[in-house]
């Protein structure tokens, strides 16, 4: 479980300083709740995320035991070094928005025939209860062809799960190379 701790000062100064000793800035909401500034150390952050099995996955500040999601995050924009992440808390049973993961399945047809893979959309915004969403969302590319593509309107309907973006959004297409 990662660990962080409540930010005392929010100022520039207080969040320079504890950006110099290897902390990430935090910020932690969720509907009806109080917001909370923390900050945790950057590699076990960076560990915790990268490790987790779920969207969802637990940290502990001051004392109390939340299960977040990462909404934003903002990094460098040289050397892609975290700055800041906001942090929603997954209530149970509380409609929100996420944003699920698109993973790929198979290999195209069209890539045998000198195309690429373009994904336009890395990830599909929905709206559901936290316990409803799926860790990502899967698409069989297997027999796609150049010229192709997968919109929001040809995935599987999710049960109580509701796409936010235009069902005419291009997820996946298989392009020409050049």
């Amino acid at each position: 479980m990662l660990e962080g701790i409540i930010r005392e000062s929010i100022g520039k100064k207080g969040t320079k300083a504890l950006r110099r000793d290897g902390y990430l800035i935090a910020n932690i909401y969720g509907k009806g709740l109080e917001n909370i500034n923390a900050a945790f150390k950057m590699n076990e952050y960076v560990r915790a995320v990268r490790n987790k099995d779920t969207l969802a996955f637990a940290i502990k500040v001051d004392g109390k035991e939340l299960s977040v999601v990462v909404q934003s995050y903002e990094s460098q924009a040289v050397t892609g070094k975290l700055l800041h992440v906001d942090l929603m808390v997954a209530q149970p049973g509380v409609l929100t928005t996420y944003n699920i993961p698109i993973v790929t399945v198979g290999e195209a047809i069209g890539t045998k025939n000198k195309g690429l893979v373009h994904m336009a959309k890395s990830r599909v915004t929905v709206k559901a209860a936290v316990e409803n969403i799926p860790n990502s969302i899967e698409i069989d590319i297997s027999t796609m062809d150049t010229g192709h593509s997968r919109l929001v309107r040809d995935l599987e309907a999710i049960d109580n799960v509701t796409f936010l973006d235009s069902d005419r959004v291009a997820l996946i297409s298989i392009i020409k190379a050049k």
